[in-house]
């Protein structure tokens, strides 16, 4: 049997962090996931999924990500149900998550510890600089003109 699932999307708000009596850090949070066509008025629709994570990765998502930021999470589906204060039973359908990504930085001006770095040029200087090759003293020396190379 497989019940697994990845999903993308955006927090509807900022995650709680909680703990249970044996001190084990939860956080519930929900995501809208668009959906891949438009409604009947023409707008792009979203489903709303609940999703909770466990422990480390709990005290993570607390942390790192707020109401809009984009997550890609990984993990299975749990159904469950209650009776509600009314008496009434009221069923549940949560991602139980294994993997939560966080797929953009925090905005600027926040303390998110991310700083991009600029892209490093390689080119044939800087590469020869950075790594010095140690030139074998048996290898036979050939000389090939540039014409001759293939590529």
């Amino acid at each position: 049997m497989i019940n697994r699932c990845v999903l993308v999307g955006r927090l509807t708000r900022d995650p709680e962090l909680r703990y249970t009596s044996g001190n084990i850090a939860y956080t519930r949070f929900t995501i809208a996931v668009n959906r891949t066509f438009s409604g009947p008025s023409g707008e792009r629709e979203a489903d709303f999924i609940q999703c909770v994570t466990w422990r480390r990765q709990a005290e993570n998502v607390a942390r790192f990500v707020k109401k809009g930021s984009l997550v890609g999470v990984e993990g299975r589906i749990q159904t469950g149900s209650y009776d509600d204060k009314d008496g009434k039973r009221v069923y549940t359908t949560d991602i139980v998550c294994d993997s939560v990504q966080f797929l953009e930085p925090k905005g600027e001006g926040e303390d998110s510890g991310y700083e991009p770095q600029p892209p490093r040029e390689y080119n044939r200087q800087s590469y020869q600089d950075d790594e010095p090759v140690e030139k074998r003293q048996d290898t036979p020396r050939i000389d090939v003109s540039e014409d001759d190379l293939p590529f």
